[in-house]
C-alpha cells in the first residue's frame, strides 16, 4: 500500500481505536449485523490505519475518531457514524436523518462521549482480535 489510489481500499473501511472497548463494541455489533459483509475494518494505529491518515493529513496519535473510508470518501465523527449506520441498512438506516442537524451540532454530542469513552466503557490493553469467521474482514 504505497500508493495513494483510493481505490486499493476496500469501499466501505471502517477505522477503529483498537483500545477503546466502546468502538470494539461497535465493530462487533456492525459485524453481527451486516448480514451482507459489506463493512472491512482496521484499527487507527494499523498500518493500514496510520497510512490512510497520514494521507489526508492527519496524524495517528493526534487523531483518534472513528472514521469511514467510504467509495475512496474520507468521513470522521458523528458523520462516519451516520452513514456507518445508514449502510448498514434495516432500521438503522433511520439515524441518517440526524445528518440534517448541523454539523458542529452532532460532533459536539460525539466529541463529548469520545472524551469520556475510556472512562465509561474502558480499555483494553490490546487490539480487539477478531474471531475466525471474521478474520478475513479486518486489514492489516
Amino acid at each position: 500500500m504505497t500508493t495513494s489510489d483510493p481505490r486499493q481500499y476496500p469501499d466501505h473501511l471502517l477505522l477503529f481505536d483498537g483500545e477503546c472497548n466502546l468502538c470494539s463494541r461497535l465493530v462487533q455489533f456492525i459485524l453481527r449485523h451486516d448480514h451482507n459483509a459489506l463493512f472491512r475494518f482496521a484499527a487507527l494505529r494499523s498500518g493500514t490505519g496510520r497510512h490512510i491518515l497520514h494521507e489526508h493529513g492527519l496524524h495517528a496519535p493526534e487523531f483518534n475518531s472513528i472514521v469511514y473510508l467510504r467509495n475512496g470518501r474520507l468521513l470522521t465523527r458523528s458523520t462516519a457514524v451516520l452513514h456507518v449506520a445508514r449502510d448498514l441498512g434495516g432500521g438503522w438506516s433511520a439515524a441518517y436523518v440526524l445528518l440534517v442537524l448541523p454539523r458542529f451540532l452532532r460532533d459536539a454530542v460525539y466529541n463529548l462521549v469520545a472524551r469520556r469513552r475510556y472512562r465509561w466503557f474502558g480499555r483494553s490493553p490490546a487490539c480487539m482480535v477478531p474471531a475466525g469467521e471474521y478474520q478475513n474482514r479486518f486489514l492489516p
